[in-house]
């Protein structure tokens, strides 16, 4: 019989694993890193694991390989001295490669999911996964939790908005911004985007519902690029918008895309999966709620 919990903060997710232990009550396992000039990254775990239940908390924000890589190299050795392994990966990279989209493609998140269950995870936890559809791949629980409420709270804490609209990038997110509007008690509409498989270009289609005068809130579970949410937001001006917000899960925000969402007049909204200068939402609560169901 496995005789205690543990939380093991991975590099990715330091200060997120360490509060969410705090929050849980947990002993928090010390992991030490080591990354080579080259590159590589060596884990050492430093504590008795045996017979304990462990949950690893790292997130797989870019570098997106060095993090799984981490993730996986964690949670093989404290398998391997016994533990129980549990993983929240607050940030689930590859979810968005869930299918194979043109011939001949891999479909990413199968192979996460096999080096999951090879690195010895038991379980995974993540939030806002970009496609359900992609926890099938996983031959062990798999789970996703929503920061929707959060999100929305901060904003209606925030920001006196004037008779906001919610507005989903695209048709994939429907859903989700239904929720959102939902829980803020407002409209929401759809736009209509398309992206070229091959070269990734966005277009981005006329609003269904009269957004003059009004703020609008982009809702989506990642900015990455942050290419469809300018170009939405663009739009969204140009039909009379007071002021356009934009509130995600994950803000990856690669390369210059905060600036150039700030340049569109954005103001943008995320959560901690990600650390960035906008991540202003903390999911420690909401993880911790959620992992005090498996772990007490």
């Amino acid at each position: 019989m496995l005789s205690s919990w543990l939380i093991a903060p991975g590099p990715a997710s330091r200060e997120l694993g360490e509060e969410v232990a705090k929050r849980l009550g947990l002993d928090v396992l010390d992991l030490e890193l080591t990354v080579f000039p080259d590159g590589e990254s060596k884990i050492r775990v430093k504590g008795d694991v045996h017979r304990a239940s462990v949950i690893v908390i790292q997130s797989t924000y870019p570098p997106v390989d060095r993090n799984l890589m981490q993730l996986l190299f964690i949670a093989h050795k404290l398998s391997e001295l016994g533990a129980e392994v549990y993983a929240l990966v607050p940030y689930l990279a590859y979810a968005r490669q869930d299918k194979e989209f043109l011939r001949g493609e891999v479909v990413s998140i199968a192979v996460v999911a096999r080096l999951m269950r090879a690195a010895g995870i038991k379980r995974l936890d993540t939030v806002d996964i970009h496609s359900v559809s992609a926890l099938a791949y996983f031959a062990f629980p798999a789970h996703s939790i929503s920061a929707v409420p959060l999100l929305v709270e901060y904003m209606k804490s925030n920001y006196r908005l004037k008779d906001p609209l919610v507005v989903s990038p695209d048709a994939g997110g429907a859903a989700r911004a239904e929720a959102f509007a939902n829980l803020m008690k407002a409209e929401h509409t759809v736009l209509k985007k398309s992206r070229d498989r091959v070269t990734g270009e966005v277009s981005v289609e006329e609003v269904e519902l009269s957004v003059k005068g009004r703020d609008a809130v982009l809702v989506d579970d990642i900015i990455s690029t942050g290419g469809s949410i300018e170009k939405a937001a663009t739009l969204l001006y140009k039909k009379g918008a007071r002021k356009v917000y934009a509130a995600c899960t994950h803000p990856l925000l690669v390369g210059d895309a905060l600036d150039r969402l700030v340049k569109a007049g954005v103001e943008v909204i995320g959560t901690n999966t990600v650390p960035s200068k906008v991540s202003k939402v903390d999911i420690a609560p909401l993880c911790a709620s959620h992992l005090s169901t498996i772990c007490t």
